[in-house]
C-alpha cells in the first residue's frame, strides 16, 4: 500500500527544540519524500529562523496561528498537509535514523488507521530526563501503557509518537480541545467509529521532557484531573488501574501509621518496591544516582497523579460538576 507522509508538529516557544528534531530528520534512512508541518501555536519565541535553516535539505510547510492548544494546533496541521497519513510528534522528541522505514513496513504488513510507538530517554539525556522516563515508561510504574509489549487491554497511543490516516482524521474530526487527555479521547472516539489502533514496538522515539521536578509534578497532576473527567466521558473505558496511583497513596499513609505503633512489615514491603524501581533505573542507565533520582520521580508522579485524580473524580463524579466549569485551566478555546 502506497502512502505519503506528513509529520505534524506542533511547536510553543521551543526553538531549540524544534532544530534538534529536524536534525534527527535529516539522518532518517528512508528513500522517499516526506513533508514535515510544523505549526507555531501563537509562540512569542518562534522556530522560523531554524525552519529557514532547514529548507533545502528537509520538505517543511511552516505556519503561525494564534495559541489554541497542541491539540488544535495538530488538526489545523493536518488540515493544511499533503500527505494521506499523518505522524504526530511532540516537539521535544528525537527521531532515530530508522523510524519511518519501521512505521512504514509495519504499517505494510498489518496497516491500522492509527498508531502509537514507545518512547525512551537518548544516551545524550541529563540524568533528571532520564529518571523521569524510567518513571513514566517501567513495568513498575505504568505497567508499559505508554508503549512497551504486551499491554494490556487496547494501545491508546500518545500524541508525542502517533499516526493517524487522513481517513480516520477525517472521519473523527482530530483531536477535542481538552489538554492534556486530548490523545486518549481522541483514540477511545475512534474506536466507537470502527477503527483500530496499534502500538508499533520497534517505532520509537526520544523524548526529551525539558522539565524540572516542580514541572514533572504539574504534568502528572493534570494527567490525574484529566482522567476521572475522560471516564465521564467515556464509562466503558474505566478501569481499576487507573485507580492504582489512589491506592499506593492510600497504603503508603497505612505503612506510615502502622509503623508509628511498630509494625514494620507493611513499610518494609513499600522499601522493597522502592529499592526494585532503584536497581531497575540503576541496570538501565549504569548510574546509581539515577537510581535514587528514579525513586523520587516514581513518588512524584504516583502523588501528583493521586491527589489529582481523587480531586477530579469528587468534583465529576460526585458533585456531579461540569469539566469545562470546574477546570477551566484543562480546556482551550478553539
Amino acid at each position: 500500500m502506497e502512502m505519503n507522509f506528513s509529520f505534524i508538529v506542533p511547536v510553543y516557544n521551543r526553538p531549540n527544540e524544534i532544530q534538534e528534531l529536524l536534525e534527527s530528520m535529516k539522518l532518517m534512512e528512508y528513500a522517499k519524500a516526506y513533508e514535515i508541518v510544523i505549526v507555531e501555536d501563537g509562540s512569542s519565541e518562534t522556530s522560523e529562523a531554524v525552519i529557514r535553516a532547514f529548507k533545502d535539505s528537509l520538505f517543511i510547510s511552516y505556519y503561525q496561528k494564534p495559541n489554541t492548544g497542541p491539540g488544535d494546533s495538530r488538526n489545523y496541521g493536518m488540515r493544511k498537509a499533503k500527505g494521506d497519513y499523518f505522524v504526530i510528534l511532540d516537539s521535544d522528541v528525537i527521531l532515530p535514523p530508522n523510524y519511518l522505514s519501521r512505521v512504514e513496513a509495519f504499517l505494510n504488513e498489518k496497516f491500522v488507521h492509527c498508531y502509537g510507538g514507545p518512547d525512551d530517554a537518548h544516551q545524550s539525556f541529563s540524568n533528571l530526563q532520564k529518571a523521569i522516563s524510567y518513571s513514566m515508561t517501567s513495568y513498575l510504574t505504568t505497567g508499559g501503557i505508554r508503549g512497551r509489549k504486551n499491554t494490556m487491554g487496547k494501545f491508546q497511543p500518545r500524541s508525542f509518537n502517533m499516526g493517524l490516516s487522513k481517513e480516520a482524521f477525517q472521519a473523527s474530526e482530530g483531536f477535542g480541545n481538552i489538554h492534556p487527555g486530548e490523545d486518549p479521547d481522541l483514540t477511545i472516539r475512534l474506536w466507537k467509529l470502527g477503527y483500530e489502533t496499534a502500538l508499533i514496538p520497534d517505532a520509537k522515539v526520544f523524548h526529551k521532557r525539558r522539565i524540572s521536578w516542580k514541572k514533572f509534578y504539574i504534568q502528572v497532576n493534570k494527567f490525574g484531573l484529566v482522567r476521572p473527567i475522560l471516564n465521564k466521558w467515556h464509562p466503558e473505558t474505566s478501569k481499576i488501574t487507573y485507580w492504582f496511583p489512589v491506592l499506593f497513596l492510600v497504603y503508603l499513609v497505612f505503612a506510615l501509621v502502622s509503623s508509628a505503633f511498630g509494625w514494620w512489615y507493611y513499610t518494609a514491603i513499600l522499601g522493597l518496591y522502592f529499592l526494585l524501581i532503584f536497581f531497575g533505573a540503576t541496570y538501565r542507565y549504569k548510574k546509581f544516582s539515577i537510581g535514587i533520582q528514579a525513586i523520587i520521580a516514581v513518588f512524584i508522579q504516583f502523588y501528583g497523579y493521586g491527589k489529582g485524580f481523587l480531586k477530579s473524580y469528587y468534583y465529576i463524579h460526585l458533585l456531579k460538576k461540569i469539566p469545562e466549569r470546574q477546570f477551566e485551566e484543562l480546556f482551550f478555546s478553539k
